[in-house]
């Protein structure tokens, strides 16, 4: 069976399919969101020091609405949002942590095994900003 988009149709198709679509906090061109440790590839044992870095930005807690700033949400072992969920605030449970006091670093139970570690920013609401700001995965392994 042969489906038939027409432009608008496509347009439409790529405005909902477009993972960059978040919510009404801009962040600004050139931040940038990284893991300054544990470095990717490292073996260690639980508990994790993850050490958060940020660029461009700055931290606030979630609740306080200013410009220029989020608060820092671990992603452990799932994907970032995509999609429309990028309009929604970020889920809570035990692949996202939040760190809506403004925290920088954290001690990070895990099991042994294989993980990934990503960070994504949170505007006051715990929504991702207008353009999404993330780190790139870093891999561990935990004894």
């Amino acid at each position: 069976m042969k489906v038939f988009m027409g432009p608008l149709m496509i347009a439409a198709a790529l405005f909902f399919a477009n993972p960059a679509a978040a919510g009404d906090t801009p962040a600004p061109e050139g931040v940038k969101l990284y893991i300054i440790s544990p470095a990717d590839g490292a073996t260690l044992k639980s508990p994790v020091h993850v050490v958060f870095g940020l660029s461009g930005m700055g931290v606030a807690p979630a609740g306080v609405e200013k410009e220029n700033t989020g608060h820092h949400h671990l992603l452990v072992d799932t994907p970032l949002p995509q999609g429309e969920t990028l309009n929604e605030a970020i889920a809570k449970d035990a692949h996202h942590m939040h760190f809506g006091g403004g925290q920088t670093e954290a001690m990070v139970e895990l099991t042994p095994g294989k993980h990934t570690l990503q960070l994504l920013l949170g505007d006051h609401n715990h929504i991702p900003h207008s353009t999404p700001v993330a780190s790139q995965p870093v891999t561990i392994t935990v004894e």
